[in-house]
């Protein structure tokens, strides 16, 4: 059940990924970018944790590779934040 929830919000982190690019394509603001990347690394970290809990299990553990992912996409938004707004 927690693996339907996870891939939930991947599916929700995709979403938003997607209506950000739009808004982006739009309107050329940057930190609809940053957004933007932020939001599918966010994705990609969710995918990999239902990787790593529901396709290997007993196999290798991917929680570094989940922290590091989404650590870097944090780091986009964080990044846009600072030094894209004026």
């Amino acid at each position: 059940m927690s693996e339907l929830v996870y891939a939930f919000c991947a599916v929700t982190s995709m979403l938003c990924a997607i209506l950000l690019t739009r808004g982006y394509r739009r309107t050329k603001q940057p930190l609809l970018l940053w957004s933007c990347a932020c939001f599918i690394g966010l994705a990609l970290s969710n995918i990999l944790l239902v990787v790593d809990l529901a396709l290997t299990v007993g196999g290798p553990d991917l929680s570094f590779l989940r922290h590091a992912t989404a650590l870097i996409s944090l780091s986009f938004l964080l990044y846009g934040l600072i030094w894209e707004v004026r």
